[in-house]
């Protein structure tokens, strides 16, 4: 069993990592998700309150319930293979959660690129308005640093650094999840 958890900032690279993950069959869990999924339960829009939701939810269920939320759909996924990859830690408390519950099987994944490298893919992906403005860009960083993301990424247990072409960084990605970091 294996557990694979991936950090990075915006633009860094984790949906790109999930995608090589899925193409090779690898069940992923996108913890992004368990916030939307909130959203909706809300009556709110994710595209305006994801922020906002995820900021509650760590205030109302602590700083590990974004990972609690996701752990029956890790496990699930662990019924149908042997690893898993789980997109988007933000906080010491979520590697703690991991870690309690899949041991050393849980390898943290730090996903990095420049800034500008990470704003000028966002504005090529054009997903939303924070992905083309570098000024809510930076904004939305801050808020995910807030929630101890510059710790997550210093604990990785291995840093995979995204600057070199998208078949390099395909490649690095694709034999973490073949082989041992």
């Amino acid at each position: 069993m294996k557990v694979l958890g991936t950090v990075g900032l915006p633009g860094s690279g984790k949906g790109e990592a999930a995608a090589v993950a899925r193409e090779a069959g690898v069940p992923v869990v996108t913890m992004g998700d368990v916030i939307r999924e909130a959203c909706r339960d809300r009556g709110l829009d994710p595209a305006e309150h994801h922020g906002s939701v995820a900021t509650a939810l760590r205030e109302e269920e602590g700083e590990a319930a974004i990972a609690e939320r996701s752990l029956p759909h890790i496990e699930a996924a662990l019924d149908d293979g042997e690893t898993v990859l789980v997109d988007g830690l933000r906080s010491p408390a979520e590697i703690e959660r991991f870690e309690d519950a899949f041991g050393d099987a849980f390898v943290l994944v730090s996903i990095e690129a420049p800034f500008e490298t990470r704003a000028d893919r966002l504005a090529e992906r054009g997903r939303d308005a924070t992905d083309v403005d570098r000024a809510a860009l930076r904004e939305r960083e801050e808020r995910e640093r807030g929630f101890g993301m510059d710790e997550v990424m210093a604990r990785a247990d291995v840093t995979v650094t995204n600057t070199a072409s998208l078949d390099a960084f395909r490649e690095r990605v694709r034999a973490l999840l073949e082989d041992d970091p």
